[in-house]
């Protein structure tokens, strides 16, 4: 069988000999934003790209291509990009709610179409916007019997290590994976009149390693196998029929419905929300 794993790079005869041994489609699934001026404003792709291209290097299956783009700025975001990032540009590829998820369910019927038995979506971007995704795929159960399974990295190691935002956690996740995308003599840049400020950098970012990196990169992967073997064990094998528009566009207009409930839409309990000046108020509501 190919070494390959990535979908993109496969014939379509590899493309079948790799399903055929494991029907599940990993989806990474991260964005460009502010990670302090120590971290390259790509780790939330970077680090779910690292865990999924492992993931089926280790365990089977192909790697679809990574999305980019993520749910920012709306609901309880604004407050947070108010308070760690200020009035500045931020430089992020950032969607609304709306766009996204309407967009992740053609992503899932392509994923159907494709025949997988298994989906298995890995955002580095957490926070709150996997419960949405974990809904729309809810409402996407509706047309399809494909198993799909929703995680924000830190949800895989819950118990043994603790997410945070451009800190010991996810610097350390950086020093493993890709050491020259992190600069940890520019902590202090946060302090500098020309910089752009604290930009969502992390305040314990100094205690990370590239060896804690690597323990939460290993555990996130033992979790990712348990996941894979349970959904192996449990997936039908019968040929999925094949998904119109027309059917997507129902599943959608049934997750509208439900948008009082999307979690990028509100603020936190108890969340402050963001003053007045601050060019992040008008996405507090969308």
């Amino acid at each position: 069988m190919t070494n390959k794993i990535r979908w993109a790079e496969l014939f379509p005869d590899e493309f079948l000999e790799r399903q055929a041994s494991q029907s599940v489609v990993y989806l990474p699934m991260g964005m460009c934003e502010p990670h302090g001026h120590i971290a390259v404003l790509g780790l939330d792709t970077i680090k779910a790209d690292y865990l999924c291209e492992e993931a089926a290097r280790r365990f089977g299956g192909i790697v679809a291509p990574t999305q980019g783009y993520q749910i920012h700025e709306s609901g309880y975001h604004a407050p947070w990009l108010a308070e760690v990032v200020g009035n500045v540009r931020p430089f992020m590829t950032a969607m609304p709610p709306h766009v996204m998820l309407y967009f992740f369910l053609y992503q899932l019927r392509a994923f159907h179409n494709a025949n997988f038995k298994t989906a298995i979506v890995l955002t580095g971007h957490a926070g709150g916007n996997e419960q949405d995704f974990e809904l729309a795929a809810r409402h996407f159960a509706q047309v399809s019997d494909m198993q799909v399974r929703v995680f924000a990295d830190p949800e895989l190691v819950r118990g043994q290590f603790t997410g945070d935002h451009a800190g010991a956690y996810e610097i350390s996740q950086l020093l493993h994976i890709a050491p020259t995308m992190v600069d940890l003599s520019k902590h202090d840049r946060i302090n500098d009149a020309d910089s752009l400020g604290r930009f969502a950098q992390g305040k314990d970012a100094l205690a990370a390693s590239a060896t804690q990196g690597e323990a939460i990169m290993e555990a996130s992967l033992a979790k990712l196998h348990q996941v894979v073997n349970a959904c192996s064990a449990a997936a039908s094998a019968v040929s999925r029929p094949f998904l119109s528009y027309e059917t997507i566009e129902s599943v959608w207009e049934t997750l509208k419905l439900d948008a009082p409930n999307w979690r990028t839409r509100r603020l936190n309990v108890g969340q402050t929300p963001a003053s007045a000046e601050s060019m992040w108020k008008p996405f507090e509501q969308v």
